[in-house]
């Protein structure tokens, strides 16, 4: 659902539209009690509308707000407001590492540096067993000091979790029946799975490293190591 600006989520303000995802719509917020301001990820009604998924996304929040990294965007909390149901992150500024690929081929010294500090995060969470999922330039921010954030860690796993909490991924199937008004980010997402992830079959840190080389490739080469027109054939490339 779009919220306008003003609209108050819990303690929090709506101050600007900032994005959209599968995970919903972001927004820009001010911290009414802090004076900070926030990111608010609005999930889609298909977590509102379900109170078993909407109660394990709450736990998987739980988890991944333990997660305390200088390379990792930071989860504040869950608010809900009326029908709306949000997260509530840390608003990182600057261009996203896809926004900086897409300018063309990274030098090698800027691209090891960015490409270290996405693996400090990703060993930070899997020390504390968490999987990102969903690793990709879109989901990584290059602030203008140089410092890089790597977003949504584990929300894939949140999204599609079952109910006894054992590994599960977006699976191939669910990523191909997205809707086709998401179908650049479906493709998007296809362009970084782990053969393993593309079949649908339960995943490990490993789909992260997968991904990991696959986005320092994309840095090194200004372009998509695994290419398509639709997720079927990106999958297939992968494949």
């Amino acid at each position: 659902m779009a919220l306008a600006s003003g609209t108050r989520v819990g303690i929090y303000e709506v101050t600007a539209k900032i994005g959209e995802g599968g995970m919903g719509e972001v927004y820009q917020a001010r911290d009414t009690t802090l004076d900070r301001d926030v990111a608010l990820k609005v999930l889609p009604e298909a977590f509102t509308a379900d109170p078993d998924r909407l109660a394990r996304f709450q736990r998987e929040a739980k988890v991944l707000a333990s997660l305390n990294h200088p390379n990792i965007g930071g989860i504040y909390g869950l608010e809900s407001a009326d029908d709306a149901q949000a997260l509530v992150l840390e608003l990182i500024e600057g261009p996203t590492l896809a926004d900086r690929i897409a300018e063309g081929p990274i030098p090698v010294d800027e691209a090891l540096a960015i490409a270290n500090q996405i693996a400090e995060a990703l060993e930070a969470a899997h020390e504390q067993g968490i999987v990102h999922r969903d690793l990709k330039p879109a989901n990584v921010k290059v602030k203008a000091d140089g410092t890089v954030k790597v977003l949504d860690f584990g929300l894939a796993k949140a999204a599609t979790s079952d109910a006894s909490g054992a590994n599960a991924t977006m699976s191939a199937t669910m990523s191909l029946t997205a809707s086709a008004t998401q179908m650049g980010m479906v493709i998007g997402t296809a362009a970084y799975m782990a053969p393993e992830q593309a079949k649908g079959k339960p995943v490990d840190k490993r789909a992260d490293i997968w991904a990991f080389g696959v986005v320092l490739l994309e840095m090194l080469g200004g372009k998509r190591v695994f290419e398509g027109e639709t997720a079927s054939e990106t999958l297939a490339a992968v494949m």
